[in-house]
């Protein structure tokens, strides 16, 4: 199956490839620069030969002189990073340095080669990739991470990369010294997946303080596992919501970690892995075609909300799963196009065709939005 994901090498000499595990950064990175020098620091006596004489790469790269050098999970190996520093200014070797987690490297201030390395993240599956065989259901239950989305035994996987995590990231790093309560965490945080986050809420449930259930998040966010939707509150009239969302960064791993039951249609938790599943798709899309745009959601304390708003309110998106709408399900947009009036207003709903809603709004059919998406003609 073919990555959208294209690391162009031809105008630098560093890169990052950052994701989170299992998403297919290796079978990526080896499929496509076949004839790298590749360096696995996940096998142990490669790990151990360069933390104990770290300049063992700068004298192979010196005597080898390879065009490209890809070293996966740096995070490994910290101190690397000043002789992939030298070697880039001393050598024409391209790098490609690929990783789950920056935490270690920002927690023992490794040089991070000052701004010189381009920044990529492969995401789980699109749409666009799987194509024409692509399942609704199938995502939302399965994630679409690539070996869970093809796995006719999800459960097992799903178990399994949630117990790895705790004892891969979260032991082995020594992030957490309470990890029974970081894993009542996990679960707290899955729960409120897509909602506004009560951080007093959650300590309680943990036992544990809010400025740590913070760090708790910070955390997800270091290694990939999710990431902070931030309220859009450029030129607002009415008084925003300050608080923000969050997501985890696979619909299968939340659904694992709620302990749900398998995901029907028309229930109540389609309509959040809806909304969720939308929102992965833009965001890969924007940073697949290095958009550059913020994405966050809007929402008043009189209760009108959008869910999606890209740019500086260039784009807002509404996200219905149900059939059936009126007026009243989009008084959000149009409450963001009175502020907003150059905004481009959409809602993505589950429509068998495409329509103009009160003049402003453009409706769309999933399958229609995420095709013009991926067709690069919407964004």
């Amino acid at each position: 199956m073919e990555r959208i994901l294209h690391i162009d090498l031809t105008d630098n000499n560093a890169f990052f490839l950052w994701g989170a595990r299992k998403t297919g950064k290796t079978t990526y990175l080896k499929n496509t620069f076949k004839e790298a020098l590749y360096l696995d620091l996940l096998k142990t006596n490669v790990s151990q030969k360069y933390e104990l004489k770290p300049e063992l790469l700068r004298e192979e790269v010196a005597a080898i002189q390879p065009a490209l050098v890809i070293i996966d999970e740096i995070q490994i190996v910290p101190r690397l990073l000043d002789e992939i520093h030298w070697c880039i200014e001393n050598t024409p070797s391209k790098f490609i340095l690929c990783g789950s987690s920056a935490r270690k490297l920002m927690r023992m201030k490794a040089n991070l080669l000052g701004g010189r390395a381009w920044r990529y993240e492969l995401f789980p599956l699109t749409t666009a990739e799987i194509g024409a065989d692509f399942n609704l259901l199938r995502a939302m239950n399965h994630g679409l991470i690539p070996q869970h989305y093809f796995s006719n035994q999800p459960v097992r996987f799903l178990e399994s990369y949630v117990l790895d995590y705790l004892s891969h990231e979260i032991k082995a790093e020594a992030m957490v010294r309470n990890v029974p309560a970081f894993h009542r965490f996990l679960e707290m945080a899955a729960i409120s997946n897509s909602e506004v986050i009560n951080f007093s809420s959650i300590a309680r449930d943990c036992g544990v303080s809010s400025v740590t259930v913070k760090e708790y998040f910070q955390i997800l966010q270091d290694t990939l596992l999710g990431f902070m939707l931030m309220p859009f509150t450029k030129k607002i009239k009415r008084t925003p919501v300050e608080s923000s969302k969050f997501y985890f960064f696979d619909m299968g791993v939340t659904r694992a970690l709620r302990r749900m039951l398998l995901i029907q249609e028309e229930s109540v938790e389609f309509g959040h892995f809806f909304e969720h599943f939308i929102l992965m798709e833009v965001r890969a899309f924007l940073s697949y075609y290095h958009r550059y745009k913020n994405i966050y959601f809007w929402r008043t304390h009189c209760g009108k909300e959008v869910d999606l708003v890209i740019g500086e309110a260039e784009w807002a998106i509404e996200i219905k799963s149900s059939k059936q709408k009126s007026m009243k399900d989009f008084k959000g947009l149009l409450a963001f196009g009175e502020e907003f009036p150059n905004a481009k207003l959409m809602a993505v709903t589950l429509d068998d065709t495409k329509r103009i809603v009160g003049h402003k709004i453009e409706l769309f059919p999933w399958q229609a939005f995420l095709k013009q998406l991926w067709d690069n003609t919407l964004i």
